[in-house]
């Protein structure tokens, strides 16, 4: 991603990149150490991303957003809010009610946390994304305060009843945020 950014140009395509990690933690550049609460096996990877820790693993659907912001015409909380608008448009339709929150950026389902965002912006150039828990081991999520809060529940589509694979997850959320660029 940062090789992407640093070698793009004015006509460079933007580009939705969608992935799944193995187990790991990530700790933003904000990210201080004693959010990371009771230290496992699961490597702690320092990025440049905003924000504190979270974990990525398997079963969750990670989408990087490469996008010329300038080119765009928006600022970086405009594409927080619409990376937020994708993933409430998305679980809405698996009947699901998420919501955002102005001070913690992500998405919500009665007050537990089932979507991340965290980004970095270089020559007006974003990278780095969102995250949404699909089917997963939550369990590393209760060894971190995730983005910083305390005590800070994680919960998934599957805790919803809503059964489904990474790839099913990724369509709506890939389209949501194409309709909201064009």
């Amino acid at each position: 991603m940062y090789d992407f950014t640093q070698n793009r140009h004015a006509e460079t395509a933007d580009e939705l990149w969608i992935v799944e990690h193995p187990p790991v933690y990530t700790l933003g550049l904000n990210g201080q150490r004693e959010h990371l609460l009771n230290p496992t096996t699961i490597p702690v990877i320092a990025t440049d991303r905003g924000g504190q820790i979270t974990y990525h693993g398997p079963g969750q659907v990670v989408i990087y957003t490469l996008i010329d912001l300038t080119r765009q015409k928006m600022g970086v909380r405009t594409l927080v809010t619409l990376l937020e608008t994708a993933m409430i448009d998305t679980l809405k339709q698996y009947g699901l009610l998420a919501y955002a929150k102005a001070e913690a950026p992500g998405t919500y389902i009665q007050q537990q946390k089932i979507g991340s965002v965290g980004l970095r912006v270089r020559k007006g150039c974003s990278y780095h994304g969102l995250s949404v828990n699909n089917n997963m081991d939550l369990t590393p999520f209760k060894a971190i305060n995730p983005c910083g809060f305390k005590n800070l529940e994680m919960t998934q589509l599957i805790n919803h009843n809503i059964s489904i694979t990474n790839d099913e997850l990724a369509i709506p959320l890939i389209h949501s945020i194409y309709q909201q660029l064009s």
